[in-house]
């Protein structure tokens, strides 16, 4: 069994490198400097516009997601009520994107009466992500030894300064890893922005009038993300490189991703290591 089990991780590993370094391989064979450009034709605005979408994304998720962990793991009992709430985070953790982009489009372009904008995209990805990120911290904030809670309390903490200052730096790393797996969701995510984040950028890096169309951070402009681009270049481009435009698009969308997980765990080891005492 333990030969099993052992066989079964290195399995998950040796998948993930193949996998990764397939795609990157295969998109840097196929790379010119003018892809890697932030003009017209090269692949920067989107990386922008990806990386963009996926911070606003996340700011979403933490808003709403983490305020709900921390009510159900330390306030909400066992009723009816939670039933419900529990009900509805596990509901919305299985709705398609395609789903949520509809929604999306209704909600945050329609009925708002906008265009196609990296907002409503990030809404509809954080709608995407809210269920993760909840569960996430009620799992963690549960999971910790009920000490924390009893010697804080005991020192004459409040329940809220125990949950500030106690519990959720205990257990931030593991809310971390449930904020890279929302950031991977993000920055894969094609299906929900279709309808929501629209598929063209205009950006001039001159104008940083954040309320003009063309600026890089108005939030309410187009954006296309390199996730969509792919899709776009692989079923509707009729350019002669659009196959190697869209390796070289997967291998830095590939790239960033892991790159992304690697700079969160460290941050998260640095941040649990400090708080340990370490230096």
């Amino acid at each position: 069994m333990t030969a099993l089990f052992v066989g079964g991780a290195g399995f998950a590993v040796v998948l993930l490198v193949a996998f990764v370094g397939f795609v990157i391989i295969q998109g840097v064979e196929g790379m010119t400097p003018e892809m890697l450009s932030f003009g017209p034709h090269g692949l920067g605005d989107m990386f922008f516009n990806t990386v963009y979408l996926v911070v606003l994304a996340l700011v979403g998720s933490m808003i709403t997601g983490i305020p709900a962990g921390i009510f159900l793991a330390e306030y909400a009992g066992n009723g009816k009520v939670t039933h419900w709430v529990r009900m509805a985070i596990e509901t919305l953790a299985s709705l398609p994107s395609i789903v949520v982009g509809l929604f999306g489009y209704l909600a945050f372009i329609v009925m708002t009466g906008s265009q196609w904008n990296l907002f409503a995209g990030a809404l509809a990805v954080s709608i995407l992500t809210l269920p993760l990120v909840t569960s996430v911290t009620e799992d963690a904030l549960r999971n910790l030894p009920d000490s924390y809670r009893q010697g804080s309390l005991g020192l004459g903490a409040s329940h809220w300064q125990t949950i500030w200052n106690i519990l959720l730096p205990a257990c931030f790393p593991r809310i971390m890893t449930g904020l890279i797996m929302a950031a991977g969701r993000g920055f894969g995510e094609a299906a929900a922005l279709m309808f929501t984040a629209g598929m063209s950028t205009d950006i001039d890096w001159t104008n940083w009038d954040i309320t003009s169309s063309s600026c890089p951070l108005n939030p309410f402009r187009p954006g296309e993300t390199l996730a969509l681009h792919i899709w776009a270049l692989r079923t509707e481009a009729l350019h002669p490189d659009a196959v190697q435009m869209a390796s070289a698009s997967s291998a830095i969308l590939m790239i960033m991703v892991v790159s992304f997980s690697l700079a969160a765990r460290w941050l998260s080891w640095r941040i649990d290591k400090k708080m340990g005492g370490s230096k």
